[in-house]
């Protein structure tokens, strides 16, 4: 094949699975949604505690954004500094890994939610019991810890079919 071809069929599938990967911001905006709402909610409700409401649901959602910063990591990588433009090998493989990669950081979808739905009954907690903002926090941040799981395996599996494809070997 036409070295000039290949390389651009690699290009191209780059960008395919960097756009692909930023499919993952679904999830933050859906949990940063939610937890805005919630804040909007408590304060409506106990107008006092707007001040640790707020906090509480910009902390949370700052958190519920991590899978979506993920993504873009690996969507500026297959874009700027992707290391399968020049990789030996089936292209074909080296194709199919930079789609997987991309693919992989939709995983991301799922702690953004679920992280924006933690923030988001952490920040009606607070507005109902302010008392208890110390103890409600550290379990909003323990329980956001829990599900970014899902997407740090997502980002190794990305830099693994970029930087290390152990699936280049075996051909």
């Amino acid at each position: 094949m036409d070295p000039n071809l290949d390389k651009a069929l690699v290009l191209g599938f780059s960008a395919i699975a960097a756009g692909l990967a930023m499919i993952a911001g679904l999830g933050p905006g859906i949990g940063q949604g939610y937890a805005a709402g919630k804040g909007a909610e408590a304060v409506a409700k106990n107008p006092k505690s707007s001040k640790n409401t707020t906090m509480v649901m910009l902390l949370g959602a700052a958190v519920a954004e991590t899978s979506g910063i993920l993504s873009l990591v690996i969507a500026l990588i297959l874009l700027y500094g992707n290391p399968l433009v020049n990789a030996s090998g089936s292209k074909i493989v080296i194709m199919a890994s930079a789609l997987g990669a991309g693919l992989a950081m939709i995983a991301g979808l799922g702690p953004g939610i679920g992280q924006g739905y933690a923030a988001g009954k952490a920040t009606e907690a607070v507005g109902k019991r302010e008392r208890n903002q110390g103890v409600i926090i550290r379990t909003m941040f323990l329980g956001q810890a829990i599900s970014q799981t899902v997407g740090i395996f997502a980002l190794i599996i990305a830099i693994v079919l970029m930087f290390a494809n152990p699936l280049l070997k075996l051909l």
